[in-house]
């Protein structure tokens, strides 16, 4: 069984920062990719950022220059700095582990249980 455990979030004014962390834990031989999507009110999930094994990352339009994604020191975690912040990018932010290579086979994705960020204007 994999895990994702989320921290960070919370509420903050516009221009203002924050930080999301995700762990992975469990029966894990390799991820090959991990990073966060967001969901806003009344909206669909959305990608935001992924950190992919090779060492590449990737972001969504609206993040980029803003969202800095970068593989933590423990093994299988990821972070997301988040700058700049605007009302807009308030969401319910998901932790994603894709591509999860595992004794019981190769799974799709994981998800965390996602956590607030709230933006002030």
């Amino acid at each position: 069984q994999v895990q994702l455990a989320e921290s960070g979030g919370g509420l903050v004014q516009a221009g203002g920062s924050l930080r999301l962390s995700c762990a992975a834990s469990g029966s894990i031989f390799s991820i090959y990719a991990m990073g966060w999507y967001r969901q806003a009110p009344g909206k669909q999930r959305e990608f935001v950022a992924a950190f992919i094994s090779g060492g590449s990352t990737d972001y969504a339009d609206s993040v980029k220059g803003r969202f800095t994604i970068s593989r933590g020191n423990a093994e299988n975690t990821v972070s997301l700095q988040m700058n700049s912040l605007k009302p807009e990018d308030t969401a319910v932010y998901y932790c994603n582990a894709r591509k999860v290579f595992t004794p019981t086979g190769l799974i799709d994705d994981y998800w965390g249980q996602g956590t607030q960020v709230t933006v002030s204007s």
